[in-house]
Order: C-alpha cells, then structure tokens, then sequence
C-alpha cells in the first residue's frame, strides 16, 4: 500500500491475495481464507472484498454464514443463487443482491451457463447488530440510471429504491464512458471506499485500475473520471 496523500490509502490490486482452484480465480482485497495480511483486516465495517470469477457450470456448494451482510454484484455473465430461506434466484449485471446473515444462513452460488464464465464482486459488510433475522433481497438498476452517474444501490434506510443493509453505508455503482467525469462529496466525519471493478478511472487525477481500491478519510471533494472506461463501486461509511 501506498500513500497518495493524508486522506487517502492505496490497496494496490497486485498485492492482493488470491485463490486458485479449477473452477475458481478470486482475488481478496483483505484478509480472507488462506490469506492473512493484519494491514488488509478491512476497513471501517467493510470486511471483505472478493473479485470472483467462476467457470461455466461451476459454483459454491451449500455453505453457511452467520452475522454478515453479503452483498453480491456481478460484472459478467450471471450467478444462480440458492438458500434455506427458499429463494431461487439467478443475479445478472446491474442486479445487486443483499443478504443477511443474520442468526444463520445456508446458501449456495454457482454460474448457471455451460458455455460462459461469471464475473462478480462478492462484498461482506460487518451488521450493526449481532442475531438478526436473516433476510434476501435482489433489485435491478438499468444500465441508464448507472451510465455516466453515480446509483446508490445499497442503503441503510433504503431509499431512493436501493437495497437495505443494516449498516450505516452508502454503496454507490456508476459505469462511466470515456471522458466522464463524477464528483462526489465526502463529508465531515464520514469515510470512504473507491473499488474500481473494471477498466482504468482516475481518482482526483491519479489513475487506477481493475481491482485497484481507495479508502478515504475525512472530508473531501472527489472526483472520479475516465479516458477509456471503467465501472467503478463507491462506498460512504460511518
């Protein structure tokens, strides 16, 4: 990691941990699994950040959680999902998917296509409360309400038609075209996260890339642009 400013803290995409199986590539942000980093523990109530890609027909057998808000959004392709609530869904890009952990959750994720892979970030957020009732969620954002703005598509009062965490964050997705430019007001007391999902986007002037992430302390202007493109999740945490 290196620093670009009082404010600001690079998590450089190549220092990264990462799994490899047949069916799995996935890179961590933070600590996770067989990697450990105590600089890379998460961030504030942001805890993990894995950038999945799975094969075609292969996926997650059933497996359990408990007392995590998981938020899934996918990039490519598509993801099926499965749980012991009785939800059957299948997320596609644009799509964000919340569920709560809660007291105990079992579910299963896999990529429902035989011909192409899936691409999707896997995001876990620590809950502000232990033992709630575990829960899912799944709403789609048109690519015109994410194209060349910032979409708030995950809240703790779930407005403006996001979905609801139990967590004093505001997740934010924008797929931005080249020369596009967002701005973003950082407030006092508040802090940060950029993760840049795909292509190459600058922040405040410093260029980033795929898998490159950005936590923010204390208030600040942002702005976030693009020469050639890039999709880009932006986090505003208590």
């Amino acid at each position: 990691m290196v620093s670009n400013a009082k404010t600001h803290l690079i998590h450089d995409r190549n220092a990264r941990g990462r799994t490899q199986t047949g069916w799995l590539d996935s890179y961590h942000t933070f600590s996770f699994g067989n990697f450990y980093d105590p600089n890379r523990m998460g961030f504030r109530s942001l805890r993990v950040i894995n950038d999945d890609r799975v094969t075609p027909g292969a996926g997650f057998p059933t497996h359990g959680h408990k007392d995590m808000e998981i938020l899934t959004y996918v990039l490519e392709g598509a993801i099926e999902h499965k749980d012991s609530l009785g939800n059957g869904s299948v997320i596609r890009p644009g799509e964000a998917q919340i569920m709560s952990a809660g007291t105990g959750i079992l579910h299963s994720e896999f990529n429902p296509s035989e011909t192409e892979p899936g691409h999707f970030l896997q995001i876990w957020i620590l809950p502000n409360q232990k033992g709630l009732q575990p829960r899912y969620d799944q709403k789609a954002f048109p690519i015109e309400e994410r194209k060349s703005k910032l979409r708030l598509i995950a809240a703790k009062d779930g407005r403006d038609g996001a979905v609801k965490i139990f967590q004093d964050v505001d997740l934010y997705t924008s797929v931005l075209e080249a020369g596009d430019v967002v701005n973003y007001h950082l407030l006092p007391n508040r802090y940060g996260w950029l993760q840049i999902a795909n292509g190459i986007a600058k922040l405040n002037g410093e260029e980033l890339r795929a898998g490159d992430g950005v936590q923010m302390n204390g208030e600040e202007q942002l702005e976030i642009s693009t020469d050639i493109g890039a999709e880009i999740l932006l986090f505003d945490l208590g």
